[in-house]
């Protein structure tokens, strides 16, 4: 496309000779005497390029009439490219005209070929204008596609208002965050929250289980890869890294990743940069950074299974999330959420929980937390067919642990040794699932039954 450009000038022959000119240049050329109609021919017009006259009124040659009209048309759209045209003596107000946002002045009497020149290069800034707007509302969208809606966190006992508390106060810092807690607190919905309330709230937070990716497949999936680089990389690809660049990093259940790849992930958080596979050049990145897991971190550093510098690395300030079993009556606020959200969804209205159930839920040990309150509450309202949620309604996963742990006359070694031999009866002696039932190793796991049995 050429484009479109509007000559505005109070002397006719300038306008005749300027659309001569112009008419092979551009696709239409469109000409104005009197700047009062300005405004209403960039909004009835396409107009891509103003050649704009300094002065208009007789008499009067400050150059002030021209600087309006500059900022008129950039109130209308500051992406169309404004040519100022002057005589030698306003060459002073001209300068200051580009200073205040146009793109470039052309003396009286002109050279052709500069003017042609000058109008298709300003005619090039206003198409790349366009094209960058573009992108960056397509940018901006997908960002909001790629964001799940907020949820909110709901809570009102006593450990959460600390939890709360504190997320407020870090979360519009950059400090790297590491979020504790067993399986189904709500590790995810915590690293939301901080982005949300963060000053990259409006860039994009970009999460990765730590545990899923295979040592092959680590270096590529964070920091990516150039073409050809290995056997199946038939094209470059762009890391998890610089995907969230400007943006948030979260990386789950980090407890999971092996020796060797928590010594690549320290090197790319000390340096701030990422090297691609099949690459040598560093790639710097700007990230926030979030860590979670449920593994107890300080015993596997014991261990020798976790690195103590990578831990003191993401973790500047530890969030700890309660199990729900420590928020007492936050079961029944998260309860009745969870029911009115399924009530909509399966198109159930009007269903309640009795007291006797809420005191079944009240009672419950809750070993998988908010997430298995959320299926209990699910699973309830699809079966349901009354308006009334009873104990039967319920079917909770471990009647054994229908009642909270009697804490009374009981030593922490008595209660894990408890823990351990029921655990070992519940998986039938499979070692490996109950050690993953405890959050814990198997050598942890051997180690705590030799003290058992000793």
């Amino acid at each position: 496309m050429k484009g479109n450009v509007l000559i505005l000038d109070d002397n006719k022959s300038v306008l005749t000779a300027l659309e001569m000119l112009l008419q092979t240049e551009f696709e239409k050329v469109y000409t104005l005497r009197n700047p009062a109609c300005l405004v209403s021919t960039i909004q009835k017009h396409q107009i891509d390029v103003v050649l704009l006259d300094m002065n208009f009124k007789a008499g009067i040659n400050t150059g002030n009439e021209g600087i309006y009209w500059l900022h008129e048309i950039q109130k209308l759209d500051p992406t169309i490219s404004v040519v100022m045209i002057t005589a030698y003596g306003d060459v002073e107000l001209a300068v200051k005209a580009v200073k205040e946002g146009a793109f470039d002045f052309i003396l009286k009497p002109w050279d052709n070929n500069k003017l042609i020149s000058t109008l298709h290069a300003s005619l090039k800034l206003r198409k790349s204008e366009i094209e960058n707007t573009s992108l960056l509302k397509a940018t901006n969208n997908l960002k909001k596609e790629l964001q799940p809606a907020s949820q909110p966190i709901i809570g009102q006992s006593e450990p959460m208002k600390k939890v709360m508390e504190l997320v407020r106060k870090v979360a519009k810092t950059d400090a790297n965050i590491f979020i504790a807690g067993e399986n189904g607190t709500g590790k995810e919905l915590i690293a939301r929250e901080i982005h949300r309330h963060s000053k990259r709230r409006n860039e994009i937070m970009i999460g990765v289980d730590m545990g899923a990716i295979s040592e092959s497949l680590f270096e590529s999936e964070l920091f990516g890869h150039t073409k050809g680089s290995f056997t199946d990389a038939i094209e470059d690809r762009v890391g998890k890294f610089e995907t969230a660049n400007k943006g948030t990093l979260f990386l789950d259940e980090i407890g999971n990743l092996p020796l060797p790849l928590q010594a690549k992930l320290l090197t790319s958080l000390q340096n701030r940069t990422i090297v691609k596979v099949g690459s040598n050049i560093p790639v710097p990145i700007d990230i926030r950074l979030i860590s979670a897991t449920n593994k107890d971190l300080k015993n596997m550093i014991e261990e020798g299974l976790f690195r103590e510098d990578l831990l003191y690395r993401i973790n500047t300030i530890t969030i700890e999330l309660p199990p729900l079993r420590e928020r007492g009556n936050d079961i029944l606020l998260l309860a009745e959420f969870f029911l009115h959200k399924y009530m909509i969804k399966y198109n159930k209205p009007d269903l309640k929980i009795n007291q006797k159930a809420q005191n079944v839920l009240l009672k419950y040990n809750w070993p998988g937390n908010v997430r298995e309150l959320q299926h209990s509450i699910e699973k309830a309202v699809i079966l349901a067919d009354k308006p009334i949620l009873d104990e039967d309604s319920f079917t909770l996963s471990d009647k054994s642990a229908n009642q909270k742990f009697d804490l009374q006359d009981k030593t922490i070694e008595e209660m894990e040794k408890e823990m351990i031999l029921a655990s070992i009866d519940k998986e039938k002696g499979n070692m490996s699932a109950v050690a993953k039932k405890l959050g814990i190793t198997r050598p942890t796991l051997y180690k705590k039954l030799k003290k058992i049995e000793d």
